[in-house]
This record gives structure tokens, sequence and C-alpha cells, in this order.
């Protein structure tokens, strides 16, 4: 989303009784204030709010005194009053100033830095060109409160809790952002997605190819891949899941012999018979006739 879609979110302004609360990474925030001006001169004089105050400037230019600083404002600036800040700002008269602004309040319950230093540092910067997701954040916010529909709530409660933190982040100091390097090994969670695709369609004829195409990968790599994780093949891994799930099923004495073998991906009782067999030391009769408490 570009600065040219928060110029068209004028119902911004309609989240006022909408959303009214949220809580974001365990911290409350109660907003206060939903504003869009559109781009034509004005000004509000020098005040303070008990809240926190932020913009985001769509177009035009204007300026923003916070104390004894001013600072230019165009497109993209974000400025920020913090609780108690005495502060102004002013419209261009050429090129008339749009913002999008939201107050809030914000209560942290740590006194540890993090994301949310950007609204808790007294001495943090008041101006940013960090916009990150807002411009998105503020349009997604204006469309829902636009129309409501079912679970208007949940969304812009999701919605309204991003819109903090992209907010703080904004103004954050980088060493406040900073975390500890993240790993990204996708491999375990593949794998757990190819044994999720085995489980899903245990009576339905499968393929390593099958199984390596539900996760975008080669055969070659998908077997690997799945091995090295394991320590089992695909197909292997597929028999046993099979032969676990037709002793669960034979426990049902409404379903026959051959709807279980069908149930677990074998056409014919024999071969499924000769596995069953193979694997528990007695046909799937017996298995049946005993009630299986010999594999529990």
């Amino acid at each position: 989303m570009s600065l040219v879609s928060v110029a068209a979110a004028d119902r911004f302004v309609d989240l006022a009784g909408l959303l009214e609360s949220c809580e974001v990474d365990g911290f409350r925030a109660d907003f206060l204030s939903w504003g869009h001006y559109r781009p034509e001169y004005w000004r509000n004089y020098w005040h303070s709010h008990s809240f926190h105050e932020v913009c985001l400037a769509y177009s035009g230019e204007g300026r923003f005194n916070n104390g004894a600083v001013q600072y230019d404002v165009v497109p993209g600036s974000v400025f920020l009053a913090r609780p108690g800040d005495v502060h102004e700002i002013e419209s261009s008269h050429t090129s008339p100033l749009g913002i999008a602004f939201w107050g809030f309040t914000f209560r942290p319950g740590s006194d540890e830095r993090g994301w949310w230093s950007g609204l808790t540092r007294a001495d943090g910067p008041v101006m940013s060109t960090r916009t990150g997701a807002l411009p998105a954040l503020i349009t997604g916010l204006a469309a829902e409160a636009a129309a409501p529909v079912s679970g208007y709530g949940t969304v812009l409660g999701a919605l309204g809790a991003t819109l903090v933190m992209e907010t703080a982040r904004a103004f954050a100091l980088d060493e406040d952002l900073a975390v500890e390097p993240v790993r990204r090994d996708r491999g375990p969670l593949v794998v757990e997605a190819m044994q999720r695709h085995l489980r899903d369609n245990l009576s339905r004829p499968i393929t390593v190819r099958d199984v390596a195409a539900a996760v975008h990968l080669s055969e070659r790599h998908a077997e690997r891949l799945f091995t090295q994780q394991t320590g089992a093949s695909i197909m292997s891994t597929l028999r046993r899941l099979r032969l676990e799930l037709s002793a669960q099923l034979l426990l049902d004495h409404t379903l026959s012999i051959t709807e279980v073998a069908r149930a677990c991906g074998y056409s014919d009782v024999r071969p499924f018979s000769t596995a069953f067999k193979r694997k528990y030391g007695r046909t799937p009769g017996d298995h049946r006739r005993a009630g299986g408490t010999e594999f529990i």
C-alpha cells in the first residue's frame, strides 16, 4: 500500500466507537481519537495531550513544532506527540497538508527495552520516515470501519494491535528493535507437511511424486529430506501409518475387513491381510476377535 491509498482512507474516522481498545504483545492500548484531514490549509495551535498522538502525512507540506524544535513535514513523515508534549501542527498555504492521525494510551508492563520503547522513551525521536506497514494498516482499518460485517471486532482488534506496534517501531531506536538471530530451518516444517499429507490421504493411491508435489520439492529432494528427519522413507512411513490405522478400524465391528482395507489404501483384502500379518504377527480377523489387546 502507498500513501495514495491513505488519501482515500477518509473513513478512518469511522473507527470511533468501533475500535476502543486492544491488547498488543501483553500490553493494553486504549484508542481515544481517529482523524483524517484532507489537503487544505489548517493549523492546530499549541496544546498537549494525556495520550500519544501520531500523524502520518500523505500529501502536501507543513511543520510540526514540538517544544522548542521545529520539524518539516512532507509526504511519508510520521510524527509523534507523547503525553505532556506541548506541540502544534501547521499546514502549508501553498501545498496543503493531508494527514491521518490516531491517539491512544499505552501502558507497558515492562521496563525492558523493545519495540514499545518508541513510545516510552522520553528522549526518543518524534519524527520518522519509517512508515513500514502504516499505510496498509490505515487503509485496512478504514475499509473495515466503512462497512462492518460479522467478525469485524476481531479484525479491527488485530489491525489495531499491529497499528500500535508499527507506530512504536517507527520511533524506536535500532538497539531497542534488535533481537537474537532467528533460525529459519524449514526442514522440520516441510517434513511435518509431508507427514500430514500422508495421514490425510491414507485411503487414496499415493506416490512419492504426490508427496513431493504437495510441498513443492523434487522427488529426490523430498525423499532425502524426509529420510534425514525421520529415519524412514516416505513409502515405508505410508505403509506403517496405513497399518496403524487399520488396527484401530478393525475394532469397529460395523466395518467389514474389506471396508477397513479400502479405507487404508488397499484395493484388495489379500495384500492387506499379508501386510497386516507381517507387521503384527496375526491376521486382521484374529486381531478383531482379540479386541486388539495385544497391541495396547
